[in-house]
């Protein structure tokens, strides 16, 4: 059993490392993730690199951190496949997500990049991409059966559904003031199932 301390430091520990995440996002938000270095993220904390290494021993180490970060936020901390989101959950990620301007350019930022040959987190988003799309289709399927309103099944619309979210966030991202992403959102849930509420 943990000691009393140990339990203290680890939670210190862990709470330490959340702040340089939040600082990392930040610092990727501005400059992507080539642009932003480790020398930055440290001073947005008050460490030296140095100290910043002993919590994240790499660039590639604090960059994978972000994004499952984001992946936390986005789940609230539960296994979406054994325990589905339903459509209603989805509807408030995407609206939590357009009060969170920087983690949202962060990972738009490192989805796009990530594309380009031997980017430390292309392999992190290929396995997310077949876990969300695993994931999405359990919701789906939790929502409207083996076959939704529309005709599709889960296994079709769940690409879809992927699709929309990182798409919105991308138009959003250009034009924050005036692209309402919730309210697209909703419209393409009416695609999918025209009786859904509006």
């Amino acid at each position: 059993m943990p000691s009393q301390q140990g339990t203290r430091h680890s939670a210190r520990g862990q709470a330490r490392r959340d702040e340089i995440v939040k600082a990392a996002i930040e610092v990727i938000a501005e400059r992507g993730y080539r642009g932003a270095t480790l020398a930055a993220v440290a001073e947005k904390v008050g460490l030296t690199q140095q100290g910043l290494l002993h919590y994240f021993p790499s660039k590639e180490d604090l960059l994978i951190g972000v994004l499952l970060m984001r992946e936390r936020w986005d789940s609230g901390g539960r296994d979406v496949i054994a325990d589905p989101m339903t459509m209603a959950a989805h509807q408030g990620v995407v609206e939590a997500n357009a009060h969170r301007e920087a983690i949202v350019r962060t990972f738009s930022a490192l989805l796009g990049e990530s594309v380009t040959e031997e980017h430390p987190a292309a392999e992190f988003f290929k396995l997310r991409y077949r876990r969300v799309r695993e994931a999405y289709t359990a919701s789906l399927r939790q929502e409207w059966g083996d076959r939704l309103p529309s005709g599709l099944t889960p296994e079709e619309a769940a690409p879809l559904l992927i699709a929309i979210m990182d798409g919105l966030q991308f138009q959003w991202l250009h034009e924050p003031e005036s692209f309402d992403m919730p309210a697209a959102f909703r419209a393409f849930v009416r695609l999918l199932d025209p009786k859904a509420a509006q």
